[in-house]
């Protein structure tokens, strides 16, 4: 069985050295605590949390609480809390996943018992009723998304207003002049999905300032129902030339859809959608995109969280409101809008 001073062998330093990297209770300069981290990896330690738990006043485990909400496409949702996980494991915590659907009592029972060390909020609606309970609690809080009122955590989002904007800006300088922007189920912006309306409205008023036409739909995050649904969205618009999706199933049901009605991209149909690259390696998704970046954003939350669990940052200090900036990445399904005769 490894032991701590297997590591403190292993890193060139003293046992108490390697114990303080660790736990956290003493300044360790960032080169000790990196060698120390890379002795942790290499040998495989793994600390009893009890004890240890007892001897810092730390789990080493950080609350994860999310949703899976069926107006919403659960392999998106993967996406974030695959990031969160692995940055985590790298700095040395584990996660605790919580998805139960009163998000209130779950933060209370997690942060009263000490259960962990701090919370990463994924589904963060605009008017968060988890955010009350967060802030009164004496662990700190991250979130991926951004609630209408970011005092008191570290806030770390994409910059959908920009996203919108940039969409609409592409298409534009190609020539087009008549979109169609699909976004996600109504309800999800009901419930306080504000990402949905940040785009939306974004994207709507560059439309406005470019002097052309934006019609907008929202579609189901559901097979069938959203196959059909863009289906006949696309039915409606005929005068459509250029497609922004900003819903995931329906991007993903989108190659099936265009296949059935006689379409390609771009001749036909210019498309951009909102999606990380990972996700259209999954779905072999050959549409264009705003990058969304869960991976990105997850590992930020979890990274700003520890330096607070740990002290690198002080209790007192300002919080962060992070926003990504959005990335158009390629794939070749835009182009200039064909002549109609």
């Amino acid at each position: 069985m490894v032991t701590i001073g297997d590591v403190a062998r292993e890193a060139g330093v003293s046992r108490s050295t390697a114990s303080y990297a660790l736990s956290g209770k003493r300044s360790i300069s960032e080169e000790v605590r990196h060698r120390v981290e890379e002795a942790v990896r290499t040998l495989g330690y793994s600390p009893n949390a009890g004890a240890r738990a007892l001897a810092t006043a730390r789990t080493r485990t950080i609350g994860l609480l999310a949703q899976f909400y069926d107006d919403e496409f659960a392999p998106a949702m993967m996406q974030y809390i695959q990031g969160v996980s692995n940055v985590a494991r790298d700095l040395g915590y584990d996660i605790l996943l919580v998805t139960e659907s009163d998000g209130r009592s779950a933060l209370r029972r997690l942060t009263s018992t000490r259960m962990v060390d701090g919370i990463v909020l994924l589904n963060v609606a605009e008017h968060d009723e988890r955010l009350p309970v967060l802030r009164a609690a004496a662990q700190p809080g991250a979130l991926v998304g951004r609630p209408a009122d970011c005092a008191g955590v570290d806030v770390f989002d994409l910059d959908f207003e920009e996203a919108g904007r940039q969409m609409v800006d592409h298409l534009y300088d190609l020539g087009h002049r008549q979109l169609l922007l699909v976004s996600q189920p109504e309800h999800v912006v009901e419930r306080g999905g504000a990402y949905v309306w940040r785009l939306q409205n974004a994207a709507v008023e560059q439309a406005r300032v470019r002097g052309i036409r934006l019609d907008t739909a929202f579609a189901p995050a559901r097979q069938p129902e959203v196959g059909r649904a863009v289906g006949e969205l696309l039915q409606a618009h005929p005068g459509v030339t250029g497609l922004l999706v900003n819903n995931e199933a329906a991007a993903a049901a989108l190659p099936t859809v265009m296949h059935e009605r006689g379409l390609t991209v771009p001749r036909d149909l210019s498309v951009i959608g909102r999606y990380s690259d990972e996700f259209a390696r999954t779905f072999s998704l050959p549409y264009s995109a705003i990058e969304s970046a869960p991976d990105r954003l997850g590992g930020m939350a979890v990274r700003a969280l520890v330096r607070r669990i740990e002290g690198q940052t002080g209790h007192d200090d300002p919080h962060i409101v992070h926003y990504v900036s959005p990335e158009l990445v390629d794939r070749g399904s835009t182009a200039a809008p064909r002549r109609r005769t």
